[in-house]
């Protein structure tokens, strides 16, 4: 490297996003995704051994599936190439494929061939890559934010294993915002900047997990922040709110913050208040709460507090919750009032959540085995062991019906569901009042 290609690369240091520059070199570095990269972990292991197969990294957007390629490129002795699934085509990957040919042969060097991104190549071109891949060519590493059960090909996911990376949490969030700020070889700690308590923990709340999201917020609010007569760049509520683009709602004179709304929102539902429930969900929205957060609060309260009282709240709940993620805002907020209204007006049980909690301590303190008559009779020698002997098909009964044992032995005669006398219910009841007498 000449002194002006040297000149470039740190040029490129210095204007490259501080997301960039704060990207992790190793492991030890990275924060968050300890499920998969914990240190007795298979994907730790492998990239130390430098035993990596292919591997597809699946999750929402920050939360890391691009540094940890990146880390495996610092980590392996393999030839790194990396490709974007959104310009790329296949043309690029033939480049790829045939230089790692002859790296292999020349060189007997493997190829990591990274692609972000890969649910956007059509079958095709994700076909192409199955025979390299299969014979050891390329060792693959996709990233992708959408399901790759459904939107990778079955027989590349069959050669890969697949790892999801979760939104980061709250404290990781932290973490990085305060590197970002104080460090001063990577971060912007030169700036001489300091970010405020309650600043810090309202973009990390608003960050949703996304630390892009807030790295990107940080940079942005100490370049356009003016210094004080103190010298210092002070982050503050304001500020970050602005640069985030989330607005700071003050809930109320006693200082009710944004958990307290969400409780208050869960609860209202809950108590049958729709004109409560809307109000809170209004308050959220002007806050800029994640939707998707929303929604899946909704489709709980649907199963956890209506249940089978009204059967359909928590389809409309699913419904609404499939609709925002494919319409976005502002069209959204329509979509989960409906939803909201719907949920709260419905009759009230939580008997499912009676039963399953009842159901799973019988589970973990007595010991059980299935009836003989209710035991697999689809195999050879069953009728030796008495497997399925005795059992008597319902729907060859009146009203489809008949009685038998299905409970184990040991806990015969339990009774884990009571259902409520409200909605459909009501109906349940008095069918099960029927047949268990």
């Amino acid at each position: 490297m000449d002194l002006f290609e040297y000149a470039r690369e740190k040029q490129k240091e210095t204007e490259s996003p501080l997301a960039s520059r704060l990207r992790p070199e190793t492991l030890e570095e990275v924060v968050g995704q300890q499920h998969i990269i914990g240190k007795d972990k298979l994907l730790y292991r492998a990239i130390k051994a430098d035993k990596l197969t292919s591997v597809i990294f699946y999750g929402p957007p920050g939360t890391g599936k691009t540094t940890l390629a990146k880390v495996i490129a610092n980590a392996t002795s393999a030839k790194f190439c990396q490709i974007n699934a959104t310009v790329a085509g296949k043309k690029d990957m033939e480049a790829v494929v045939e230089e790692a040919k002859r790296t292999r042969g020349m060189y007997q060097q493997k190829t990591i061939l990274f692609i972000d991104e890969i649910h956007r190549f059509h079958k095709g071109q994700q076909d192409y890559l199955l025979p390299f891949v299969e014979d050891g060519t390329v060792i693959l590493i996709g990233a992708t934010t959408e399901n790759p059960y459904f939107e990778v090909n079955r027989a590349l996911i069959s050669r890969s294993t697949v790892f999801e990376l979760k939104p980061l949490s709250l404290e990781e969030i932290e973490v990085l915002i305060r590197r970002a700020v104080y460090d001063e070889k990577k971060g912007m700690g030169s700036y001489h900047a300091e970010i405020e308590a309650d600043a810090l923990q309202f973009l990390a709340d608003m960050a949703g997990g996304d630390a892009r999201l807030a790295l990107n917020a940080v940079e942005l609010a100490v370049l356009t922040t003016k210094r004080s007569v103190d010298g210092m760049i002070h982050l503050t509520l304001e500020v970050v709110s602005e640069c985030i683009q989330k607005r700071v709602v003050r809930y109320d004179k006693d200082g009710d913050n944004h958990y307290d709304t969400i409780s208050a929102f869960i609860k209202s539902m809950r108590g049958s208040d729709p004109d409560a429930a809307v109000y809170y969900l209004a308050k959220m929205l002007y806050a800029g709460e994640d939707i998707r957060f929303i929604a899946r609060r909704i489709m709980i309260c649907a199963s956890e507090d209506v249940g089978n009282a009204d059967p359909m709240a928590l389809t409309v709940a699913v419904s609404a919750a499939q609709a925002v993620e494919r319409i976005g805002m502002p069209e959204a907020q329509i979509i989960l009032s409906q939803a909201v209204l719907y949920v709260a007006s419905a009759p009230k049980s939580n008997a499912a959540v009676m039963a399953i909690s009842k159901a799973m301590e019988s589970v973990q303190t007595k010991r059980t085995s299935v009836p003989a008559h209710l035991q697999d009779a689809h195999y050879g020698g069953h009728e030796n062991l008495g497997h399925g002997v005795g059992y008597r098909y319902a729907h060859d009964y009146p009203n489809h019906y008949v009685k038998q044992q299905y409970l184990p032995d040991e806990i015969k005669g339990s009774v884990f569901y009571h259902p409520g006398d409200l909605g459909k219910e009501k109906e349940i009841k008095e069918w099960l009042q029927y047949i268990r007498t």
